[in-house]
């Protein structure tokens, strides 16, 4: 079996310690419904001396779903082993994956919905029983081999709830839906960075970047690391609002958190679609984008701030896409 299928880690791998990703349910900043209802359910598990009920988490990209995954193996005091559903392209991948799990093990599946579904029906019986059964040989001497194996707990991530089997989806006693984050709770995880990074950033400087990254952490982290970037460079010891302003200014993005594929795509929609309705196919290829990456990348936040409205003939551009693009609707 290819080794980049899974990767191994204990809760107390250095690796993981030196990273910015909080390691403990009261250092995760934000999805409050969803965080204390997983405190519950691992703490009754816990009580209960058993796996903890499979897990699904969905939501669009960056809002914490792996971090999730690692701080629920954290709690249960156990290790974690993680794969993706794309890499998992045989039985014999799976079967690897779910023989070297140990007794309370979490195994977390990153983009679950591109799994196989061949390999979903492996994964059933493993998910209701704990056992596995599969076919081994080659035509003509075959057999079927039944493997039992150890109470786990799958944590299941996905930007695409949808494209999931119900039979599937039904398997999972825990689903928990991943919100966009307020600004109020990006200023919190941007100045928790700050520390864990040794950059000091200012109250204002940190409100500002809260405000252009989507309502989504990892854009806020990744967007913090480049202005840190122009911080040093300008040789100050702290970031300030002058330089994260200019530091976003000079990257694209907007005070409304837009980059520049936002704006093309909205641009699109009003200047060759009369401001919709139109198709996702079309507006793909008006763009250059895949379908996949509007739809899970561009379109969440979109729709969210209201830029955006989908309806049964397409999408359309609304009238605060039209104001904030400073175009006059005709």
């Amino acid at each position: 079996m290819n080794e980049s299928v899974i990767k191994n880690y204990s809760i107390y791998d250095d690796n993981i310690e030196n990273t910015i990703r909080p390691e403990s349910i009261e250092e995760y900043i934000g999805q409050t419904d969803v965080k204390e209802n997983i405190k519950v359910f691992v703490s009754a598990a816990k009580m209960r001396d058993e796996a903890l009920d499979h897990v699904l988490l969905y939501g669009p990209p960056g809002l914490g779903k792996t971090t999730l995954a690692f701080i629920i193996a954290h709690e249960l005091g156990t290790n974690i082993k993680t794969a993706s559903g794309p890499s998992i392209e045989k039985s014999g991948d799976l079967a690897a994956i779910l023989s070297s799990l140990e007794p309370g093990d979490v195994l977390f599946i990153d983009e679950i919905h591109r799994m196989p579904r061949y390999i979903e029906e492996i994964l059933y019986p493993a998910m209701e029983d704990f056992s596995l059964d599969i076919i081994v040989g080659s035509e003509g001497n075959s057999r079927n081999i039944k493997i039992d194996l150890p109470p786990f707990t799958l944590v299941g991530a996905t930007t695409r709830a949808g494209d999931l089997s119900s039979p599937l989806r039904d398997r999972f006693g825990i689903v928990s839906k991943l919100q966009f984050y307020t600004i109020e709770e990006l200023t919190d995880i941007i100045k928790r960075t700050s520390r864990v990074l040794e950059m000091p950033i200012t109250d204002e400087a940190a409100k500002e970047l809260a405000a252009r990254s989507r309502g989504t952490p990892r854009i806020a982290n990744r967007l913090f690391k480049r202005v840190r970037d122009f911080a040093m460079v300008e040789k100050s010891n702290e970031i300030t609002k002058t330089i994260t302003e200019k530091a976003l200014d000079r990257l694209k993005v907007d005070k409304n958190g837009l980059d520049n594929t936002d704006r093309e795509l909205l641009l699109a929609i009003i200047n060759k679609f009369n401001g919709g309705p139109v198709g996702i196919e079309a507006l793909s290829s008006s763009i250059g984008e895949e379908v996949t990456t509007i739809e899970d990348v561009y379109e969440p936040y979109l729709l969210q701030v209201g830029l955006l409205k989908r309806t049964s003939r397409g999408r359309v551009a609304t009238d605060k896409a039209y104001d904030i693009l400073g175009i006059e609707r005709h």
